[in-house]
């Protein structure tokens, strides 16, 4: 299962991309603001978080205005390894090397089609292990 959080500045893009991950045969479960009415975007990421850290989501995303403020809210919760990414590249060895287990991206920055693709990269990209888990231990 995949969870998708947003505030109002996110929650435009979240539609789409909730959407968007259903076509592609995947379990979505959201919150976050409704109608796109004003939430606090600390909170959206506690809630979110909390779902992967349980092991009921498998990986998360979640969405603010940047991007930004919702990812420094996500990394503040121990296990918690959130990358904002702007384009595949990021979202590709954020999974590879540092095994991120929250994607952060913009609605007000970062366009429908390109999210989707992000999305994409981000949930189909394995972790490589190795030398790059002896860096994830020291975040720890």
């Amino acid at each position: 299962m995949i969870m998708i959080g947003s505030d109002h500045g996110g929650y435009a893009l979240r539609k789409e991309l909730v959407e968007h991950l259903r076509e592609q045969g995947y379990e979505v479960s959201e919150t976050g603001s409704v109608n796109g009415e004003s939430v606090d975007y600390p909170d959206v990421a506690k809630e979110v978080c909390a779902k992967v850290l349980s092991g009921e989501a498998e990986k998360a995303l979640l969405i603010c205005g940047t991007g930004i403020g919702i990812s420094m809210a996500a990394n503040k919760i121990r296990g918690i390894r959130a990358a904002l990414c702007t384009d595949c590249y990021m979202a590709e060895f954020t999974r590879r090397h540092n095994n991120a287990n929250v994607l952060c991206m913009g609605g007000r920055v970062t366009g429908p089609g390109t999210a989707c693709k992000i999305a994409d990269t981000f949930l189909t990209t394995e972790f490589e292990g190795g030398r790059h888990q002896r860096r994830i231990d020291k975040l720890e």
